[in-house]
This record gives C-alpha cells, sequence and structure tokens, in this order.
C-alpha cells in the first residue's frame, strides 16, 4: 500500500546535501509512519548522521523538503526543530562540560521532574543534578542526553548510535523504552550498527548507500541479509575471508616477547597481572567493565604509572611517565574514542603524519616527499575516504577510526594496543581493520586488542585473556574462545554456575558487562 503524505508523521524527499567535492546525501528520502521504531541504516559515511542533522536544523540541506504532520518545515535551528517535535540524540553528548547537569537542562528548557523520570527509567535514579558533567563517565552522559529528550516528549525522537558507548544492562533498559513508543502516535528514528537491536525493536529500516536511499525493508525474520547487501553493495559472504593463520609468535614460544607484564598493579583496579604478548601474534583482552582494562591500557600507553610490578619490552624493562615515552619504546595506542586521538580542526594528511614528523627532519625542514608517500600509503592500506580533504572531523566515525590507525601504520608498528577499536563502526569497516590486524601480525607486529564484542577473538586473535577483579582468571586459544566460553569466563563462574541474565540479553553484538551490583561489589 502507497501511503499519503497525510499517512505519514514525518515525511522527507529529494535531500541533498554537499562540501565541496564530497557528496554527503544526493536526492535521499524517508518516510515515518506514527507509532514505528524505524531503523536508519547504512555503512560510515553513507549519509546517516547528516540526514539527522538536517531534520533537527543543525545543518541546512541544499535541496529537498521535509512534511511533518502534513506540514512542511525546514527547522533553521536546533531549537527550531525541538520546538515542532524532532529531537536528536547525537553520537557524542551534547552537554557542556563546565555546567552541572541542572544548568544543562535550563538550557535546553527541559523540564526537571519529567527528566527525573526517564533518568530513574533509564538507570540513573541517584543523579545528582549538581554534578559537573566532565566528572560524569561517557555512558551516563549518553542515557542523560536520552532522558532529556524523552522529557520534551518529542513526535519524532532520534538516536543516532545511541548504544555504541552505554554496558549491556543500560543498552537493555534504552530499548525497552524505545520499544514502548510503538504503536501510539509519536515516532523513533534509530541508527545503530547492530542487528540484534534492530530485530529486536524496529518495524521497517530505510537503508542509504553512498548519500541515496536505496531500500526500505520490513523488519521481519531473515530481513538482516537484505539490509546488509543493500548497505554494502554485496552479501557478506562476498566479501574476504580475514586469514588467520597463527604467526611465528604465537608458535615458537622461545622467542623473547614484544610486551610483557610481571605482576602488574594499579590503585584498587589490577592486581598482580601478567601475560606475554609475542611478535606475530593477536593477543585477545576480554573483560566485563570496570575489570581493571582500562587501566592495564593506561599503563601499557604511558598514561598511568603501575603501583607494582614489572613491564619488559623485547625483553628490557621500561618505565613510562608519559605517553611519548611507550611510543619510543614501539608501543602504539589506538583508542575507542577517536576524539581522544585525532586533531579534528586538521586534516587527514596531518593527522596521519604528526607521530614521525620529527623523524623526517633535516635542519628543521620536514622532508614533505618522505612524509607524502608514507601517508599514501596509509591511507591506500587502509582504503580512507579522503574525498574530504579539509578537517578530519567532516569524515564518518569509521573512517576517523581508520585515520588514528594509518598514523602508526604509516610511521611502522612494532606493537600496536588497540582498545575496542571498533566500537561503533560498521560491517565492512569493521571487516577491514580485522584484515589489516592480521596483516600487520603476519608482517611481525605484536597486537594487543581488548574488545567488548566477543565474536572477533575467534575472528581476529590467536588467543585471549580473561580480567576479571583485576586478574588474569583465563588464558584461551582462539580455537576454544567461542562466546560461552568467553562469558563464563569473564564472570569467573565455576562449575555448572548460570551466566547471569544481563550479559546474554544482546547475544548478536556479544557485549559484555557486569551487572551494577556486581560492579560495586569488585
Amino acid at each position: 500500500m502507497t501511503l499519503t503524505t497525510t499517512d505519514l508523521l514525518l515525511e522527507a524527499t529529494g535531500i541533498s546535501k554537499t562540501y565541496g567535492a564530497v557528496v554527503a546525501l544526493h536526492a535521499a528520502s524517508l518516510a515515518i509512519r506514527p507509532g514505528e521504531v524505524h531503523a536508519l541504516m547504512g555503512a560510515n559515511g553513507a549519509g546517516k548522521s547528516t540526514f539527522v542533522k538536517i531534520l533537527t536544523g543543525a545543518i541546512r540541506p541544499d535541496t529537498g523538503t521535509i512534511t511533518l504532520r502534513g506540514r512542511q518545515r525546514i527547522a533553521h535551528s536546533p531549537g527550531e526543530a525541538r520546538h515542532s517535535g524532532l529531537v536528536p540524540v547525537y553520537q557524542e553528548p551534547s552537554l557542556i562540560p563546565d555546567l552541572d547537569i541542572r544548568a544543562n537542562l535550563r538550557l535546553t528548557e527541559t523540564p526537571i521532574e519529567p527528566f527525573r523520570h526517564w533518568a530513574g527509567e533509564l538507570g540513573l535514579d541517584t543523579l545528582d543534578l549538581s554534578s559537573m558533567a566532565r566528572q560524569l563517565p561517557l555512558a551516563s552522559l549518553r542515557i542523560i542526553d536520552l532522558a532529556r529528550a524523552l522529557a520534551i516528549d518529542p513526535d519524532v525522537l532520534m538516536l543516532d548510535e545511541m548504544t555504541a558507548a552505554l554496558p549491556a544492562n543500560l543498552t537493555e533498559r534504552v530499548l525497552e523504552v524505545i520499544g514502548r513508543r510503538r504503536g501510539g502516535s509519536k515516532s523513533v528514528i534509530f541508527i545503530s550498527h547492530r542487528m540484534i537491536e534492530i530485530a529486536s525493536i524496529c518495524d521497517r529500516a530505510t537503508v542509504l548507500r553512498e548519500g541515496e536511499t536505496v531500500g526500505v525493508v520490513d523488519v521481519t525474520a531473515g530481513a538482516e541479509d537484505q539490509i546488509v547487501q543493500l548497505m554494502l553493495g554485496q552479501a557478506i559472504s562476498d566479501m574476504p575471508a580475514v586469514g588467520k593463520g597463527a604467526g611465528a609468535g604465537a608458535r615458537a614460544s622461545d622467542v623473547t616477547p614484544r610486551l610483557a607484564a610481571r605482576s602488574l598493579s594499579a590503585r584498587t583496579k589490577l592486581h598482580d597481572v601478567s601475560f606475554e604478548l609475542r611478535p606475530g601474534e593477536v593477543l585477545g583482552v576480554v573483560a566485563l567493565e570496570g575489570q581493571g582494562q582500562d587501566e592495564l591500557f593506561d599503563i601499557l600507553a604511558g598514561s598511568e604509572r603501575p603501583g607494582g610490578g614489572e613491564l619488559l619490552v623485547d625483553g628490557a624493562a621500561v618505565s613510562f611517565r608519559h605517553p611519548a615515552d611507550a611510543i619510543r619504546a614501539g608501543l602504539v595506542y589506538v583508542p575507542a574514542d577517536r576524539a581522544q586521538a585525532l586533531l579534528m580542526q586538521r586534516s587527514v594528511r596531518e593527522n596521519i603524519a604528526l607521530p614521525f614528523t620529527a623523524r623526517m627532519r633535516t635542519w628543521g625542514l620536514i622532508r614533505t616527499r618522505a612524509e607524502h608517500v608514507k601517508v599514501d600509503a596509509a591511507i591506500e592500506t587502509l582504503q580512507i575516504d579522503t574525498r574530504a580533504q579539509g578537517e578530519v572531523r567532516r569524515l564518518s566515525g569509521g573512517n576517523q577510526q581508520k585515520v588514528t590507525i594509518a598514523r602508526w601504520v604509516a610511521g611502522g608498528v612494532k606493537t600496536m594496543l588497540c582498545f575496542d577499536p571498533t566500537r561503533g563502526i560498521d560491517i565492512r569497516t569493521k571487516h577491514q581493520i580485522y584484515l589489516l590486524v592480521r596483516d600487520l601480525a603476519a608482517a611481525g607486529a605484536a597486537v594487543l586488542l581488548y574488545t567488548s564484542e566477543l565474536k572477533e577473538v575467534q575472528l581476529v586473535c590467536d588467543r585471549a585473556i580473561v580480567i576479571f577483579g583485576g586478574r588474569v582468571v583465563a588464558e584461551i586459544a582462539a580455537a576454544d574462545a567461542d562466546e560461552p566460553t568467553l562469558l563464563r569466563a569473564a564472570y569467573n563462574l565455576k562449575g555448572d554456575a548460570a551466566i547471569p541474565q544481563l550479559a546474554a540479553a544482546e547475544p548478536g553484538s556479544g557485549s559484555v558487562v557486569a551487572p551494577v551490583a556486581q560492579q560495586e561489589a569488585n
């Protein structure tokens, strides 16, 4: 049945937006029915975030029309969109860090009591409104953004990768709250790369590819393959396999470890952690939220000093006072949060060249030819979209993450520390990162990979260590590291003890997070 404009809550047609030579959207369309949860799907760079920003007044389209409840309107500002009933929750928190929560709510004219209600529904019932935004963890800021949006009770709530930075217990609450909006007079536009979430709460999905709408799919059993094929222009089965043969380091126990930890400790979070990482090996790290993995990577990357223990690089003891010390020792860090690693106002080339520029100086002058050769090779290796030759902030999230990896590939990698590098990234870009990690290992590099998606261990790693309560409680070969085995080890379960229900709530994503009570007990 063809829907008329009067049957639709929101309709956008012919939406186009260009940035110089980059076409972000080209005659894209979107039609939202009252009472539905509608997925907006596409690979990184397909134009999803641009579309949401146009709908919510943050960006003006070059062409196109937007109709809300039968009336044409294009918002000229986020405030105007909010008052008309279109409210977004973006990928990054939109709170002002140096204001407390109450002041942030005042800026958006958010009513306090409805906000408190939704914050409680989403798991933040003890939130202190006098807390400074910069003092709160990322997951709490995301929930505050959502509670603030729900408190306004918008006609169309737009969620851009809302769950990407959330632990499984908070994700479960978010999905439950979103599900309650189905069947009424108001709707939700939901952007996520987690197919299990799309299947669980969405009614239909509009798919973008390279800035164009390429299909609208009813989300029913078996729709996942159709959605992925529309997103990528190819089936998953046609993508190159991740070749994972054990490298020399994984096979030879007598090879000097590239990186070794001996009884490392840090404050109250890390206790007696020991492991070895050899050349040519990808070693996975699996842990519940807050079990010491953050502190471990901070120590290895040189941003935190250990409370005890010893760290060895190529068999020699080292002590890092600054991240630059770790980089000089050959340990380079790729964080989950791209904003921590990139100069957003600078170009792709400048960001990639930054760490190794000092090595190419002659009497203070940078040898630009050598720099360009290395940077161009890294861009080609990672297939980075550089149509936007200006600021890196204009790239999609997936391309930004590839830039953070490319800077180390360009400079030459000995040991790479990757902390959840595929978080919030589409299937194709994840696959490219998997291939790159295995290629680095095949070339003799050592890679330490923390992942919150358990399926990545068998896809990418040679073996994995599991951390619980700040200690290594298991070491598992990749062949044996299926999701149930890793979950049992991550919860430090023995015998026939059941895996806690919250961890099993997202079987497709494989994200592992301890229930709140268990986190506090640790």
